[in-house]
């Protein structure tokens, strides 16, 4: 479903899973990610901070992301995509950078102590050294979010009891030089992909998230 501007909402789809119970994301589940995520240093030098944003929206535990607009310059126009960007001199670390970039796309205040933990860095192929934050800003009807136009085209909701079934979990395998390269996961939605750096981090926090029963979509990746 989509949360645009205007807050305007509309569903992708009528056929829905099931909502997870709010064990989800309960205080426990909280408790065990922070402690394994306290053992994720911060980089010395980041580029980016991006918030990998968990909340509850009309009762379903979700991620939360933002379609970019499309009348932004750069390759990632149009693109869905968790909150973030560059870090700034302004900033105490790539946490505040993520908390920084949320609040300006989003339009909401969030307090640091929403935050679980960093998750691992991860290197583009331009070099930028890009943190994900994980946290949980709560539920988004108390949030009223009044994203920025000028970046944010709507608000994405993805529950995370859909992104673990296997009609909503793909990969897509990449080729350089005419041989294999790679392969990435793709989360599938109604007339949209979340594909690349930000269903790498989906991938990784719905692990992080059900440890022992989650099935990463790239354990049925060809090997090569």
């Amino acid at each position: 479903m989509f949360l645009r501007p205007s807050l305007i909402c509309r569903r992708l789809c009528t056929k829905v899973s099931p909502c997870l119970p709010d064990e989800a994301l309960s205080c426990e589940t909280e408790q065990r990610c922070r402690e394994t995520l306290n053992g994720n240093p911060l980089p010395a030098k980041a580029s980016a901070g991006v918030l990998v944003t968990l909340c509850t929206y009309q009762g379903a535990p979700s991620f939360l992301y933002t379609l970019r607009s499309s009348k932004m310059k750069g390759r990632h126009k149009g693109d869905i995509s968790f909150p973030g960007g560059k870090c700034d001199a302004s900033d105490k670390d790539v946490i505040d950078t993520a908390l920084r970039e949320a609040q300006e796309e989003l339009g909401v205040s969030l307090a640091r102590s929403a935050v679980w933990g960093p998750m691992k860095t991860i290197t583009d192929w331009t070099g930028m050294v890009i943190v994900p934050v994980l946290a949980h800003i709560g539920h988004l009807e108390d949030l009223s979010p009044n994203p920025n136009p000028q970046e944010v085209e709507s608000l994405l909701m993805l529950p995370l009891s859909l992104a673990r079934t296997d009609s909503s979990r793909g990969y897509t395998s990449f080729r350089h030089g005419g041989r294999y390269a790679y392969t990435l996961p793709v989360f599938r939605l109604p007339g949209h992909k979340v594909w690349g750096l930000t269903a790498m981090m989906t991938d990784s926090a719905l692990s992080l998230l059900f440890p022992g029963s989650y099935r990463s979509p790239l354990s049925g990746a060809p090997s090569r």
